[in-house]
């Protein structure tokens, strides 16, 4: 049986964005930069800015499609990671 899991996507986009005005639009164009790491100014309302800094996060595993299905979160993943690390033999 191969079933396909599917979840609805969390639009919390507000109404009043109109999506079909966008030129080009392309769903995680950004996602390899944010993965290396990136700032953020923040303007203060006294005129003064901060900038913080988010550098390249080393432990984030990207799961494929076909894998992701089956784990809706993190939780769910290290609990049967877990499980088949309990089934390797110790040295």
């Amino acid at each position: 049986m191969n079933e396909k899991i599917q979840y609805e996507l969390e639009d919390d986009l507000k109404e009043e964005y109109d999506l079909s005005q966008l030129k080009n639009p392309i769903r995680g164009k950004y996602s390899q930069r944010y993965q290396e790491g990136y700032s953020v100014t923040i303007h203060h309302e006294d005129g003064t800015t901060t900038v913080e800094h988010f550098p390249k996060q080393n432990d984030i595993i990207i799961l494929d499609p076909d894998v992701k299905q089956y784990f809706p979160n993190s939780e769910s993943v290290n609990s049967t990671l877990r499980s088949l690390i309990k089934l390797i033999p110790q040295k």
